[in-house]
């Protein structure tokens, strides 16, 4: 399936090493490399971990297709209605290409 229609729309990518990003897609290709901007990275803590979730801002960033699990349209208004500090969850395990 083509990501072309998601151009210049927010997404949420899962990565093999199970990091969780968020951006603007630019730019994609057929091997589904992905250029974002506004990148920013969600680290969710668990519920016993006393650090907060944060995010940390990447702004333009390149992932290469064979690191992308996921990549999804975001609900823009949901998510501006989530403070993701307060979040907590179990943490994304890797995934493995066999």
């Amino acid at each position: 399936m083509s990501l072309n229609h998601y151009i210049n729309k927010k997404v949420l990518v899962i990565t093999a090493d199970g990091r969780t990003l968020t951006g603007t897609l630019l730019s994609c290709d057929q091997l589904t490399n992905l250029v974002l901007s506004h990148t920013i990275e969600r680290v969710i803590r668990p519920a016993d971990d006393p650090e907060t979730s944060s995010e940390v801002e990447h702004g333009l960033y390149l992932i290469r297709g064979d690191n992308v699990v996921v990549c999804g349209l975001v609900d823009e208004e949901l998510d501006a209605s989530i403070d993701w500090t307060k979040v907590r969850g179990n943490v994304i395990g890797g995934t493995k290409h066999v």
